[in-house]
């Protein structure tokens, strides 16, 4: 079988599958519409869009933000050596001292280990790091596609959370369409996991994680703001974007709220554009040797799950 058409089926299979919701019950909605959108005003989000830029999230224009880097280097953050702002008062005082203490063997010269380099699902909203997205819409719901590692999320349409969620890798998801924005609202994430982290500074989360994202397409004067805040934070090494597109830009602007970890609820954006239609295949999980420098702890099983 070609590659192409592997990867056609890989698509279509993924935009087949059905998650239930464990336990789901008839409450209200945390996040979901109270209307159906009609479905020709539905903002159209197909494609691959792209936003290589590392680690990855813009700091908002104003108000709380994320954790960024304290080593610099060029005046953007340092992607060499991670070394997360520990003062930024978002964070309580013992996710703090999580943070400075990735950040001391940073400096020291190791590499902690983290989802992504350890070949662990990535949660939301670490899971932006990842370079490429693609959405397949559908009328009940959203399949998020990224193109490292096969990571998928789901995210059912105009329902509720269940009354009792069964916390899993990317949390449970529900979104609806606000005009042109589609909206999604996560809750209950795992926390009994290894490196559970929300970013590559090895910021923790609590079983009170809950992150909303809003979707939208932009033009490229509006979409403009965000791509310059991107440029000043973040190491921007190329890639499979083109930065000279000058079309409809994909915008993602997230708020994240986790009282166990943080003082304050905090924004940030990723900006996405156009660039590369080849869709690759990145795959960590299958090289568990020296995985930088050391051997990555991949999930087993000591029989097939399939």
């Amino acid at each position: 079988m070609n590659a192409r058409r592997r990867d056609f089926l890989l698509l279509m299979t993924l935009a087949a599958a059905v998650t239930p919701a464990l336990g789901q019950t008839a409450t209200p909605a945390v996040g979901a519409a109270s209307s159906t959108q009609g479905a020709a005003a539905i903002p159209d989000f197909s494609g691959i869009w792209w936003h290589p830029s590392l680690p990855g999230f813009e700091p908002p224009a104003s108000g709380p933000g994320p954790v960024t880097n304290r080593s610099r280097r060029n005046g953007v953050s340092n992607y060499g050596q991670l070394v997360g702002d520990y003062t930024n008062p978002i964070l309580k005082p013992a996710a703090a001292e999580v943070v400075k203490k990735h950040g001391e063997l940073s400096l020291a010269g190791m590499v902690y280990g983290s989802p992504a380099n350890q070949c662990w699902p990535e949660p939301v909203p670490f899971i932006y790091k990842n370079f490429g997205l693609q959405m397949l819409q559908q009328p009940d719901k959203i399949t998020i596609l990224y193109e490292q590692d096969h990571e998928f999320r789901q995210v059912r349409l105009n329902q509720p959370h269940p009354a009792q969620v069964t916390p899993s890798w990317y949390g449970d998801s529900v979104g609806h369409y606000e005009g042109d924005t589609l909206v999604i609202d996560t809750v209950g994430t795992k926390t009994q996991r290894p490196f559970a982290m929300i970013d590559l500074y090895g910021t923790p989360y609590t079983q009170a994680l809950h992150v909303v994202e809003r979707y939208r397409l932009l033009d490229y004067e509006a979409a403009k703001e965000g791509l310059e805040r991107d440029a000043k934070e973040n190491f921007r090494p190329g890639g499979d974007i083109d930065r000279n597109y000058r079309g409809k830009h994909l915008q993602l602007q997230f708020t994240v709220e986790d009282a166990g970890v943080f003082t304050t609820p905090w924004s940030a954006t990723i900006t996405y554009g156009r660039g590369s239609s080849n869709w690759p295949e990145t795959v960590c999980a299958e090289n568990i040797h020296q995985y930088f420098n050391k051997d990555a702890q991949v999930p087993t099983a000591d029989k097939p799950d399939f």
